[in-house]
């Protein structure tokens, strides 16, 4: 590189930065906003599992009772073609019966547990008189108005393609998301029905990341119109990962610091995207996620965030 290189990358640099840092707090100027038929703060997890057994009827019901704003869940197929609610391919953990949902017709799947351990909350238990399995569409007739998270819980064109179906039929598009981890899955669930939001996929929230730290971000685009996450204090607290790297200190320490950016997740919020961080079960989690800029928190239990809400009225959503 010769001298003269050298000066105008010198000169740009400065400029590169500030053009940088005043569109990362102003998007708008270079974005439209993001306008989502939803505002949610109050998610609960798998219908609030810590309150009544997982994604039963009992358990949504509960959830929308104690006034929760959306609804996450997750979906399997079974051998005769049901979408069932199911955070879990194989039956084990949540029934005892060591059996996958794809080997068994909707009417043969077993009960879950009477008494079934929380997933991010270790040592407690939840418990309650629905123990069946539910239909997503029978979640979508009961409740027609309520926002849903759903992720696809395996790559399967056919789940994709009759999950996709069933919102178009109960005209859902606006108020149902996509989500899935795997790039892969999500670019099916795009192509599938392009009309429903979806979630940064693990792929798509390295590269956020990446964005965000060496400044393009504001310059860049984004489809996505959620960002979900884990809140990492809760890793190895109250949630015990099966994942050998997520048990190292260290580790942990690093994706908090790299991760809960108040900065970037107020910028996402500017462009109308919702910064939903998982799961908190205890008061000070929940705090800490909106504190840090979360627009919604994932919980367990649902009545716990309720309370929070109630005794921490949050401002409205800002209009840009």
């Amino acid at each position: 590189m010769d001298a003269l290189s050298v000066i105008l990358l010198l000169l740009c640099l400065p400029v590169y930065v500030a053009c940088s840092l005043f569109l990362l707090h102003n998007p708008c100027l270079l974005h439209k906003r993001k306008k989502l038929n939803f505002h949610c703060r109050h998610i609960s997890h798998r219908g609030g599992s810590g309150e009544k057994i997982e994604n039963t009827m009992e358990a949504f019901t509960h959830a929308v009772a104690v006034c929760t704003e959306m609804l996450e869940m997750d979906c399997h197929l079974t051998l005769d073609g049901c979408v069932v609610v199911s955070h879990d391919k194989n039956l084990l953990r949540q029934s005892g019966c060591d059996k996958t949902i794809s080997s068994l017709r909707f009417q043969d799947l077993p009960l879950y547990k009477e008494r079934l351990e929380v997933t991010f909350y270790v040592g407690h238990y939840s418990t309650g008189k629905d123990r069946e399995f539910v239909l997503l569409e029978d979640v979508f007739k009961k409740f027609p108005n309520m926002p849903m998270m759903i992720e696809i819980k395996e790559n399967n064109d056919l789940l994709i393609k009759k999950v996709s179906c069933l919102v178009k039929q109960y005209d859902r598009e606006s108020i149902t998301v996509w989500a899935s981890e795997e790039s892969e899955v999500m670019t099916k669930c795009q192509k599938q029905n392009p009309s429903i939001p979806y979630m940064f996929t693990m792929k798509r929230g390295l590269l956020l990341l990446l964005l965000f730290y060496t400044g393009l971000l504001p310059f860049v685009p984004l489809g996505e119109s959620v960002l979900l996450f884990y809140l990492p204090r809760v890793i190895n607290r109250t949630y015990i990962p099966e994942e050998s790297y997520l048990k190292n200190r260290f580790v942990v320490y690093l994706i908090q610091k790299l991760t809960m950016r108040k900065s970037l997740f107020e910028h996402l919020s500017k462009r109308g995207l919702q910064v939903q961080l998982f799961v908190c079960n205890e008061e000070s989690d929940i705090e800490a996620a909106f504190a840090v800029g979360a627009t919604g928190v994932l919980t367990d239990y649902p009545s716990l965030l309720s309370n929070y809400l109630r005794k921490h009225p949050l401002p409205p959503p800002a209009v840009h």
